[in-house]
């Protein structure tokens, strides 16, 4: 079984240097990418409701893919690069090589979302080019990594990193004995630098949906969604709501609007900035720990197969503004099933319009086998 922890880092002031170069350097290696990739369409592309009377042909190449960009990584490494437009000097050979390769496949799945789209079909956007708020993260995998537990107590991990050493990192969760670490991911966030360690444990199994579903271990749940309401269940309880973003709007509104009266570039508005993000942030992170409290709440009741309905939130939100954390990408709507399936439990989706009329049965849309659910109209919203 494959899983990830994330923990708090607690690097050195040299380290953060270090890291800090890393991200940099991971950044405009995407960037560089994407502008090879775009300057291939443009130089082979062509109307096709038109002919220009006057062509120039462009050098002949190949289309970029991930092997051709890997292959520039051996020659950028031998000295250092110049950034034109900023005049920064940025050294390749201080990263791992993994790393930068890693940022290889990053592109090319962005494009190939692009153009192809994912396994659903569903396309997304032209990729962008990243800027420093919103290229976050990167990768580091392969061999050199090692974890050493070196606190009295336990409250301390360290991390074995190539070509930086032990970074500290703060361990809030015990990790599981026999569990292998197979990559590291470092993530820039508004409050400092956190790290993903994943993990393998080939003794544990993957859990299956081979429960057989019972009135005695069945629990239907229905969102309510009304005033104070977030969830009600078959057994005739329902779930308070946390409305986290309107008790912070206020002070979001009065932070956004002094930041908004300040001079761009000035320090004040940085600052102002940053105060915006961190609220982002708790916003984000209310909702997550909100999430996790509420299925943990149901997963005490003893119940072993779930019923939810399988509605349309997208639809639902529509006339709610769209919310940003600190990268500047949307906070969705987190979900509490997965959190049933690692444990071992069922989760069936139920269409809306599956219900019977004396409410006492609903049909499953992902094995179409009607699944047990008592409830009362009033619960049901």
């Amino acid at each position: 079984m494959k899983y990830t922890y994330q923990y708090k880092a607690l690097p050195t002031t040299e380290q953060k240097l270090e890291l800090n170069h890393w991200l940099r350097t991971c950044q405009y290696w995407y960037n560089r990418q994407l502008g090879d990739r775009f300057d291939w369409w443009e130089m082979n592309r062509s109307p096709v409701d038109a002919c220009p009377l006057v062509a120039k042909l462009p050098q002949l190449r190949d289309k970029p893919n991930y092997y051709s960009q890997k292959k520039y990584l051996p020659d950028l490494k031998k000295q250092p690069v110049t950034v034109k437009w900023s005049g920064e000097v940025l050294d390749l050979s201080r990263v791992p090589a993994n790393t930068l390769q890693e940022v290889c496949k990053r592109v090319d799945k962005a494009f190939e979302r692009f153009i192809a789209g994912d396994s659903a079909g569903n396309r997304s956007g032209r990729p962008r080019i990243k800027s420093q708020s919103r290229y976050r993260s990167f990768v580091i995998e392969g061999a050199g990594l090692e974890l050493h537990s070196c606190s009295t107590g336990g409250k301390y991990l360290s991390v074995k990193v190539p070509k930086i050493g032990l970074i500290k990192i703060r361990s809030h969760r015990h990790l599981p004995d026999g569990a292998i670490l197979k990559q590291l991911q470092f993530i820039k966030k508004n409050d400092g630098w956190f790290v993903n360690l994943r993990l393998e444990d080939p003794t544990v199994p993957v859990n299956k949906d081979d429960i057989i579903p019972t009135w005695d271990n069945s629990l239907g749940m229905d969102a309510v969604l009304h005033e104070n309401d977030y969830l009600a269940t078959s057994e005739g309880v329902k779930l308070p709501s946390l409305k986290v973003l309107r008790k912070n709007q206020d002070k979001l509104t009065r932070i956004s609007q002094k930041k908004n009266a300040r001079k761009r570039g000035s320090k004040a508005r940085r600052k102002l900035a940053k105060r915006e993000s961190k609220q982002h942030q708790h916003i984000a992170r209310c909702r997550k720990d909100f999430q996790y409290k509420t299925a943990h709440k149901l997963l005490r009741t003893g119940k072993k197969v779930f019923f939810h309905e399988d509605l349309n939130l997208k639809g639902l939100s529509k006339r709610n503004a769209p919310k940003q954390d600190e990268t500047g990408a949307y906070i969705p709507n987190g979900k509490i099933w997965t959190q049933f399936e690692l444990v071992g439990c069922r989760v069936c989706s139920i269409l809306p319009n599956s219900r019977t009329h004396s409410w006492k049965s609903w049909i499953c849309s992902d094995c179409e086998e009607s699944g047990l659910y008592v409830s009362t109209p009033e619960l049901s919203g």
